[in-house]
């Protein structure tokens, strides 16, 4: 009898000390999150308790297991809705990436050559370009998707209610006049929204469907982003959760030197302050559509969604179900250098990289990152992903007057110190 009880005392210890092993096994990862917590909670402090605050989404997942999903302050300040995973957000230019993989998926089945001259991708697409002529014919559709056509940004900004409520059809209208490019096709980094509008044109005329419908049908669906949708006024209603985008009522605009919006062109909360009156009681005011100027144009900016919906696409990217994995390292390569650009600010870091439709970031002790940021009224959105490590970072937020860099180099930080980017 006492050496059965001797045995299960053992039995006991050795089962304890086992369980006491995992848990140590499971604290980095366990405190990593806790600190990313933290980090948002902090980052959300409201300014004043009367009033409700815009705020973000964060998700992170390692494979297919979300480790962090948590939503920080409201997507409706008026309604008081508050924020979660299922908040479908404007990601901006983080749209550039699926129109990117809609052209790679079109050159696959054999419909266009993304290295010939655009105006080989079809006699439909001709009349919308400028006068058939070098430089114009050098450019390619592998040139519009890595920013590197040399195609000026000179959309007409004397009309606001153009601005506000212009097309990718009506925003491309002036490139038909263009008489010269900024820098040789292809041997210079400029980030550009119309030419990606542009290759929204060449999806239409190319599969013979409207673009939406196209990208429902063939990039949408295939990735189960059963919700995901385009905003457009006749969209709006039907869109999940939607949250508005927020811009302080005074104070500066933090994202304005991560901003992909030209030299020059007015702040969000310039554009917001241009509809609404000076004494607005909430620290903050409404900018999407309606304050916010080239807000409906689609192929360039135009999606709306949810972290946990963008979760999926990370997964279909990764496992190959909307293009193959040639298709896919293309868009993920080092097609053109951001560093140091004469023409373009925008992500402009050491080390930083434009694939079709991606930025790349190969930091000194960091493996590879495949990312984008977007800017879009109050909107501000990141998406990052190691795929050597198969970790995604999503924060979605409906404010932009917090330092996004800032929280995704702590973020990173907070990854690798828990051996997620080994």
């Amino acid at each position: 009898m006492k050496k059965v009880l001797l045995w299960s005392a053992l039995l006991f210890i050795i089962s304890s000390v086992m369980i006491s092993c995992k848990k140590k096994e499971a604290d980095p990862i366990a405190d990593a999150m806790q600190k990313i917590d933290s980090l948002f909670t902090e980052r959300y402090t409201p300014m004043d308790t009367l009033f409700a605050e815009p705020g973000g989404a964060v998700l992170i997942m390692k494979g297919d297991s979300i480790l962090f999903d948590k939503g920080y302050g409201h997507s409706d300040i008026a309604r008081r809705y508050k924020i979660d995973g299922n908040t479908f957000f404007n990601i901006a230019s983080c749209s550039k990436q699926f129109t990117a993989v809609a052209i790679l998926k079109l050159a696959e089945e054999g419909k266009l050559d993304i290295e010939k001259s655009i105006y080989d991708v079809s006699p439909l697409v001709t009349p919308y370009l400028p006068k058939k002529k070098e430089p114009f014919t050098k450019i390619t559709p592998a040139h519009l998707m890595s920013h590197a056509s040399g195609i000026p940004d000179t959309r007409p900004r004397t009309d606001r209610e153009f601005m506000l409520r212009c097309t990718d059809m009506q925003s491309i209208e002036y490139m038909k006049g263009l008489k010269e490019l900024n820098f040789e096709p292809g041997t210079e980094y400029q980030y550009i929204n119309p030419t990606f509008q542009l290759l929204y044109l060449f999806i239409e005329k190319l599969s013979g469907k409207g673009f939406e419908e196209y990208m429902k049908e063939n990039i949408f669906t295939p990735a189960h982003m059963l919700s995901t949708l385009y905003f457009s006024e006749e969209n709006e209603p039907k869109i999940p959760n939607m949250a508005h985008g927020y811009v302080l009522a005074e104070g500066g605009e933090t994202s304005a030197t991560d901003s992909d919006k030209p030299a020059g062109a007015p702040t969000a909360q310039e554009n917001a302050k241009a509809k609404y009156p000076t004494d607005i009681k909430s620290p903050f005011i409404e900018c999407d559509y309606g304050e916010e100027t080239f807000f409906a144009t689609k192929a360039d900016g135009g999606i709306y969604t949810s972290t946990h919906e963008f979760a999926e696409w990370i997964k279909a990217m990764r496992d190959n179900k909307v293009i193959p994995q040639r298709a896919k390292d293309k868009a993920w390569s080092l097609v053109n250098t951001v560093s140091g650009s004469k023409f373009s600010g925008y992500q402009n870091r050491d080390n930083t990289f434009y694939g079709y439709g991606w930025f790349i970031e190969q930091q000194p002790g960091f493996p590879k990152k495949v990312y984008h940021t977007g800017d879009n009224g109050g909107f501000q959105i990141y998406e990052g992903y190691y795929p050597e490590q198969d970790v995604t970072v999503l924060i979605f937020e409906n404010r932009n007057d917090k330092d996004r860099w800032d929280a995704v180099k702590k973020i990173d930080a907070i990854l690798q110190q828990a051996g997620l980017l080994e």
